[in-house]
């Protein structure tokens, strides 16, 4: 019998309107998930869902569910620069009303405000004018409440809106009652202001100031906390801003403007300085430096010419450069950062999910506990309006809203700044891997070493022709040679003596096996690998160049030894700060490679790494992962290469280097864009500090409703204070967040763990 085929499964993107608070961010997660094989990952703050489900489920159904929830979903547009413009609009015509309404809204209740509040204003007749002013508000201002809380109610769904609904309502009804009924419509009554609501003879008191208050301090909390939210997403549209609009591309020697969508692979564009490049390639023609900074946090400018790769969105800060286009499209550095920045936001911390299990019940409970209320008051004899005014106050003091987004603005904000700064997590579990790590796994080449052969020291001989001539003779002769010894010689001669161009070389011979021979400027000079007897000061140099387990080459000028010439790997300058830093911050380094035993002890000794494991296989490596994890250490594997692929897979945490494989990229957790070492321990820094954001929020807002309620029940809380605690509760819990946005490593902080 044939097994079953496998159930494809794809990811699909909604974008959800519509949602205020912790309680529809579970509704709209439980009614995707009511479809078989469907799950969902919802994000209050950005307004996404993120849904897995099985191909027969298509997007439009997903959309259905979740109209049936009460909701408003769509597929994202696709990035068209016009179609981002008019979302822009729509988004603005959007802010636009809720300022209006705030605005109009403030108008008409601040009178009402302070009319209730200080009872020397009240003149005759004054709860009329109030009663007249406040009805625009519980009706107009409080509207977008009413409707939604309606919606709800048609979908048998109870959020954050049909508290607030319930509570002006409630407030307003009451204050018409006693205006009408219950004696407060009297042309001369006066009415106290009390922080504590309390009852006087016979005369019902009016709750108007609770109507307006409740709707002014909520839209004016939504509104501000709406502003904030934006402010936490500034990192992506800081990177879609980075991509250029246009283009110049030269087409049979002629130049013309293109939209930057038009650009194909191959095709060869002009960056004139100040400009941005257009999109990942190589440069063909002229030379420059370019500003790395919004893209990969790489603060120093990196010189380019002829053969070297650019990243879209740097910026030209020199010369004229023709670069000819490799990746276009979705497939570019810069398009892989905004995708993995959004996906990363689109996660859920552990905590975070906890949250949302209590907000799934957390209306009803509410609700039930106003009812609770409302009875016990009026069954133990109380007046009825303190009776009432309790259960408004519970209605409108509860706050979902904290707890859906506790978790989503701080991650917002940590990965926008982390992609500022060169590192990109792809979620959550990322951040809280990042966090708990106690041991990391470096490879050596590539990662702590540059990964290509370098000079890394030269020793004349006392006395003999000097450092800089012999350099510049060895780089000479060596321009003929095709061997990387050659070439990293002849690049450092050049970097050693900007300015002054190396000599040509005659009669240049290649000898097999031993190095290099030619005249320059009528001098013979050789490149061999050193033999025979040597001057003290190079033999002392051989020695330090063989336990560096580096390649020493001499070099010989009319038959008389000169210098002596390390070449090798050599270890990043930021390896050094990296590994301390990570001891500081009680990480413990190991270093694991495919290298000999000699090069990587000497790496390990110049870095001070005391466990080293060489000659490792990836298989190897990986196994090495798997028992550390055994002996209950908390892993992190740093890796650049389709070798470190396994090891990445098999730890708590994968850490691939920017300049790395897409293998070793795509196995990873977290990316190091800049390609360098040191950027883990702000990474490390920056998780913990992010997740304790995160952990501040969530006590705040858990504390908040279990202070708060129970004083609302017991008739210790007005609903006006009540509605302002409300407000004030969720905008803490993001501006807490946007704190993270300032995060920086500075060199202080780098010097001390936190």
């Amino acid at each position: 019998m044939s097994a079953e085929p496998a159930t494809v499964l794809v990811t699909t993107d909604l974008t959800v309107g519509g949602m205020t608070c912790a309680a529809c961010v579970r509704r709209v997660e439980k009614k995707l998930a009511k479809l078989d094989g469907v799950t969902a990952t919802v994000n209050l703050a950005t307004g996404r869902a993120r849904v897995t489900h099985p191909q027969h489920v298509s997007p439009e159904e997903l959309v259905a569910t979740v109209e049936t929830a009460g909701y408003t979903a769509a597929l994202p547009e696709p990035p068209k620069d016009h179609k981002q413009e008019r979302a822009d609009g729509d988004e603005a015509d959007g802010t636009r009303a809720e300022r209006e309404r705030l605005v109009i809204t403030a108008l008409l209740a601040v009178p009402v405000l302070v009319l209730s509040m200080v009872p020397a204003w009240q003149f005759r007749n004054w709860q009329w004018l109030c009663f007249v002013l406040a009805a625009p508000v519980a009706v107009w201002g409080a509207w977008p409440f009413h409707l939604r809380a309606v919606r709800g109610l048609r979908h048998s769904a109870a959020t954050m809106d049909t508290l607030v609904s319930l509570g002006v309502v409630a407030s307003f009804s009451w204050s018409a009652y006693a205006l009408f009924l219950g004696g407060a419509g009297e042309p001369g009554m006066r009415m106290p202001f009390s922080l504590v609501p309390s009852a006087s003879g016979g005369v019902a008191h009016i709750y108007l100031e609770a109507a307006v208050g409740v709707t002014l301090f909520v839209l004016a909390g939504r509104f501000l906390e709406a502003r904030a939210r934006r402010g936490t997403g500034a990192a992506l549209r800081s990177l879609a801003e980075l991509a250029a609009k246009e283009v110049a591309v030269r087409e049979n020697g002629v130049e013309r403007l293109v939209a930057v969508e038009e650009l194909r692979a191959g095709q060869v564009f002009f960056v004139r300085p100040g400009e941005r490049v257009a999109t990942d390639g190589q440069v063909v023609e002229g030379s420059s430096a370019v500003d790395l900074s919004l893209v990969t946090g790489e603060s120093e400018p990196v010189e380019v010419q002829p053969g070297a790769a650019v990243v879209g969105g740097a910026v030209n800060a020199g010369g004229l450069l023709l670069v000819r286009a490799t990746v276009v499209g979705a497939g570019t550095q810069l398009a892989r950062i905004t995708r993995l920045v959004t996906e990363a936001q689109a996660g859920k911390a552990k905590a975070q999910r906890l949250a949302d299990a209590v907000a799934g019940v957390f209306v009803p409970v509410v609700l039930a506990l106003a009812v609770t209320s409302l009875g016990f008051w009026l069954g133990a004899g109380a007046d009825p309006q303190a009776a009432v005014t309790a259960s408004v106050a519970v209605l409108v003091v509860a706050c979902p809203c904290a707890l859906g987004l506790a978790t989503p603005t701080a991650l917002m904000a940590a990965t926008g700044r982390g992609a500022r700064l060169g590192v990109l997590v792809s979620g959550p579990q990322a951040l809280e891997g990042l966090q708990h790590i106690d041991t990391v796994v470096l490879d050596k080449t590539g990662t702590l070493t540059s990964g290509h052969m370098s000079v890394s020291r030269v020793t004349p001989v006392p006395g003999g022709l000097g450092k800089e001539a012999v350099l510049r003779l060895a780089g000479a002769v060596e321009q003929g040679s095709e061997h990387p010894l050659g070439r990293a010689i002849t690049a450092y001669a050049r970097r050693a003596l900007p300015g002054r161009a190396l000599p040509g070389v005659a009669d240049f011979t290649a000898l097999a096996g031993r190095g290099v021979r030619g005249r320059v400027e009528g001098q013979l000079v050789e490149v061999l690998v050193p033999d025979g007897e040597l001057p003290a000061a190079l033999t002392e140099a051989l020695s330090a160049a063989e336990a560096a387990a580096h390649t020493p080459v001499l070099v010989r000028v009319d038959g008389v030894a000169e210098a002596l010439i390390e070449v090798g790997d050599v270890v990043r300058p930021g390896s050094y700060r990296a590994v301390d830093r990570l001891r500081r911050l009680g990480v413990c380094p190991v270093l694991a490679t495919g290298d000999h035993e000699a090069p990587a002890r000497a790496v390990a000794g110049a870095l001070g790494i005391e466990e080293v494991h060489a000659r490792c296989t990836p298989e190897g490596k990986a196994d090495l992962v798997a028992s550390l994890r055994e002996q209950g250490h908390r892993v992190a594997v740093v890796g650049d290469g389709v070798n470190d692929a396994a090891a990445l897979a098999g730890a708590d945490l994968g850490i691939a280097m920017g300049s790395g494989t897409d293998v070793a990229i795509g196995a990873a957790d977290v990316t190091l864009m800049r390609g360098d070492i040191e950027v883990l321990a702000d990474a490390v820094r920056l998780a913990r500090r992010t997740l304790g954001t995160i952990r501040v929020n969530l006590a705040w807002a858990f504390g908040y409703n279990v202070v708060t309620v129970p004083l609302a029940m017991v008739g210790l809380l007005n609903p006006m204070l009540a509605a302002a605690a409300m407000s004030l509760s969720s905008v803490l819990v993001v501006g807490n967040s946007l704190r993270l946005r300032a995060w920086q490593p500075s060199p202080a902080a780098r010097g001390r763990a936190r």
